[in-house]
Parts: C-alpha cells; structure tokens; sequence
C-alpha cells in the first residue's frame, strides 16, 4: 500500500505534464542555430545527442521528431522522466553511475547498434553540472555514431532548486537552440584518448551553452 501513491502518481503525473507542455512550449519563440551540424551527423547514420542535465525537459520535447533511445536513471525519480521520455517517442533506456550504469551502458549500445539514434545526458543524472561524463564518448566509439553537442537558453524560465538548476521555459518566451559541431570518435581508444575526447566533448557543450544564454540577451543559468 506505501506504494500505491507512487504508482498513481507516476501513471498519471508525467501524461498530464507531456500534455501540458506540448502547449506551454508551442508558445515559446525558437531561434535555431547550427541545424547544419545536426543534419552533418545524420548524414553519416545515427547520432548522439549530447546535451546538459539543466536541459533535459525542453530537449525531450525538442528532439520528439528525432526518436531516440535516452538514458535515465534507474532510480525511483527517474521513472517520472522515463516516461515522459517514452510519451514524446524516445525509447528511455535505464542506468545510473553504479553497476545498473553498466547495464544501461549496453542496452545503449544495443539501441544504437538497432539503428536508433541515443540521448545522453553528458553531465549524469547527479552531476556535477555541465562536468562530462565519459559515457557518451564511449558509445560513439563502440558504435562509430557522431555526437551532436546541444544546447538552449531562453530570456524567461523557471529554475528548479535542484544540483543543476533544471530549467522550464515559461510561455512566450523568447529561446535560442544551439547545435554543435559534431565529434567523431575513433574506435578502438585507449584510456587517456577517452579523456582527450571527453573534455572535447565538454568543451563544445559549454561553448553551445554559452553561445545560447548570448543571444537571449542573459547570464549563464548557473551564474
């Protein structure tokens, strides 16, 4: 019976908040920029759409016509965004940063491999913020996907109290998207090439961060 509540809550909570937004966010205004960079990767096959933890729920919605199988966390706060993730059309794949992580990490592999595209969130699901993590990196190499930094800001949000800020565009907003140029990692890497990869990778999602919150006229989010 404890459980009921959680149960009721996660069947009804994340359909009423994918029904919601689809109307809230058709009212934001969305410049976009470096499409090309994204039509680059998807020319090549599948992608990796890397993107910061603060993002996530704009980039679900963002991202409904690109189907992807997105990683989330295997914890109990995390079935709220798998199934808002499978309600806009991803397939959520679950894993976290102890051995369900490992897990993940091959069902990933095995959706990438399937010829659907993945959604990573680069900085993990406890962070520490916009800090990349060598998951996505790791799928790149083993399935020779290109990963396609993103990012996006808006001039009007509601900022979450949580370790990094997660944002809500408010309505009638004025928003910028950020694509990156995409990275393209050799198979077959060593350790210390992963890291190289790695801080590429984190480089370029700070640089489309940062290129995001300068065209909406704002400071960093997490300023």
């Amino acid at each position: 019976m404890a459980d009921f509540p959680y149960k009721v809550s996660v069947a009804v909570v994340p359909r009423l908040y994918v029904i919601l937004s689809r109307i809230w966010f058709a009212t934001c205004r969305v410049r976009i920029e470096g499409r090309e960079h994204l039509q680059a990767g998807l020319a090549g096959g599948t992608i990796i759409a890397a993107f910061w933890h603060y993002s996530m729920l704009y980039i679900f919605y963002n991202l409904r016509h690109l189907s992807a199988a997105i990683m989330v966390s295997a914890s109990k706060d995390g079935e709220y965004i798998a199934r808002v993730a499978e309600l806009l059309g991803h397939v959520p794949v679950r894993g976290s940063s102890n051995q369900k992580g490992v897990s993940g990490l091959k069902k990933m592999l095995r959706e990438v491999r399937g010829g659907n595209n993945a959604g990573i969130v680069v900085d993990g699901s406890q962070g520490p913020a916009r800090e990349a993590q060598a998951g996505a990196i790791l799928v790149a190499s083993r399935t020779g996907s290109a990963i396609v930094p993103m990012a996006w800001a808006a001039d009007r949000y509601i900022a979450f109290h949580s370790w990094d800020r997660t944002l809500v565009p408010l309505p009638f907003c004025r928003m910028h998207f950020q694509y990156g140029e995409p990275l393209y990692v050799p198979k077959g890497i060593k350790a210390d090439e992963i890291e190289t990869y790695r801080l590429d990778l984190e480089k370029r999602l700070n640089g489309c961060y940062t290129r995001a919150w300068q065209q909406v006229g704002r400071r960093p989010h997490d300023d």
